[in-house]
């Protein structure tokens, strides 16, 4: 048995092969993150044998470098183990004085494998990449619309600064539908009434008529707006509110192929009070395999919801904050979900309770729902079974 330890990089990986006995059948190499660096790999390893299941391959998740050289090896039909970096970070120390420096993260991992002393990182399947790749940019997109209303909202403000008070949000559909075809007062005020009347009640579905239009229109005589003289306040409103319209209906076609991978993976995630199937595919995509984490506190640490230590000399601080050292894609999803479960889930309103009652701010409150949220995760996923809150046991700080 051969054993082929491969150091990723982003664009060139590095890869040593040892035999049983760890003795250095092929010294360290490089070959491009490519097609041809893959046949340069495969080019070396048929020197020592034709047999593809003579070779084990193990490699570090580096980020995501690390995914197309594991598929096309896969393909290929080769064995191959993907690590945590911290546990092959923990033989560094041993190897430091006795490899050099351009070989010696391919052989630690070659010696990881060969000693079977380590506990891989089950590679999710298809689908759960899909499902981090989707989440993560769905997250992107989100954030891109938020922006895009904030600085819709400012140039609304300067230029009709009373219309925030017309509608309930300046972001509903029929509030929307009237600033896309007239953005500002003076537009408005030259508008036939009759015209706002016609749209307000096809686009808030008769909720809005005759009365509302009305109320804008009276609202547009005395105006305290910046006037626009230029028509840059109407062209740039437009722009805004046309690309988050874009944006929300290309967040809707992700959602739904979020939920129809969703419903293929069958997983008791979404019992979870606060965990919809985004949010749920968020926190999924971004663990991967459960068994990888020791300990509920371990998940934490990984999402970086676990508190930082202020300490120097004898002094250790009491106030301390969220790390925020891990995954910031799992820390915002479960963040999200505590949010929503103190309002529904029995166990975290009582905590949230106890804790406001206590004197403590809501975003600290908040904060320690999440490493609650970490832990009945890491429960539903590790036994495969339902949340379902017990009511009888004490509230725990």
């Amino acid at each position: 048995m051969f054993y082929v330890g491969i150091d990723i990089a982003k664009r060139s990986h590095e890869a040593v092969v040892l035999d049983e006995g760890g003795n250095v059948i092929q010294k360290a190499f490089s070959f491009s993150n490519s097609c041809t660096g893959f046949n340069t790999l495969l080019d070396y390893l048929r020197r020592i044998t034709r047999t593809k299941p003579q070779f084990v391959f193990g490699m570090e998740s580096t980020s995501h470098y690390w995914l197309p050289l594991f598929t096309r090896l896969k393909k290929e039909g080769y064995a191959v183990h993907v690590i945590n970096p911290i546990q092959s970070h923990a033989l560094r120390g041993l190897y430091i004085r006795k490899l050099k420096t351009d070989d010696r993260d391919s052989k630690i991992i070659a010696d990881l494998i060969r000693f079977g002393r380590y506990s891989e990182t089950q590679v999710p399947q298809e689908k759960r990449f899909a499902l981090r790749e989707m989440c993560r940019n769905r997250f992107y997109l989100v954030d891109s619309a938020s922006d895009l209303k904030r600085k819709a909202t400012a140039l609304i403000d300067q230029v009709f600064p009373e219309y925030n008070t017309l509608f309930s949000g300046v972001f509903l559909v029929s509030s929307v539908e009237l600033l896309l075809k007239y953005p500002t007062p003076d537009i408005i005020g030259r508008a036939h009434l009759d015209t706002i009347t016609s749209l307000l009640l096809r686009s808030s579905g008769g909720h809005f008529g005759k009365g509302k239009a009305m109320e804008i229109k009276e609202a547009t005589k005395n105006t305290f707006g910046v006037p626009d003289s230029c028509g840059a306040y109407a062209e740039l409103i437009r722009v805004f509110l046309a690309q988050i319209r874009f944006i929300q209906k290309q967040v809707a076609a992700l959602d739904e192929k979020i939920d129809a991978i969703m419903a293929e993976l069958n997983t008791q995630i979404t019992s979870i009070a606060g965990v919809g199937s985004v949010l749920g595919a968020a926190i999924l995509s971004e663990i991967g395999d459960i068994s990888r984490f020791k300990s509920s506190d371990k998940l934490a640490a990984f999402a970086g919801i676990d508190p930082s230590v202020r300490q120097s000399g004898d002094f250790s601080s009491t106030k301390n904050h969220m790390s925020k050292r891990g995954s910031p894609y799992l820390r915002r999803a479960i963040w999200m979900a505590s949010t929503v479960a103190v309002k529904y889930d029995p166990i975290f309103k009582a905590y949230y309770d106890k804790k406001a009652a206590e004197g403590m701010k809501y975003m600290k409150i908040i904060g320690h729902c999440t490493k609650k949220m970490a832990s009945v995760i890491f429960a539903v996923l590790r036994d495969d079974k339902a949340y379902t809150p017990v009511l009888n046991l004490p509230i725990s700080a």
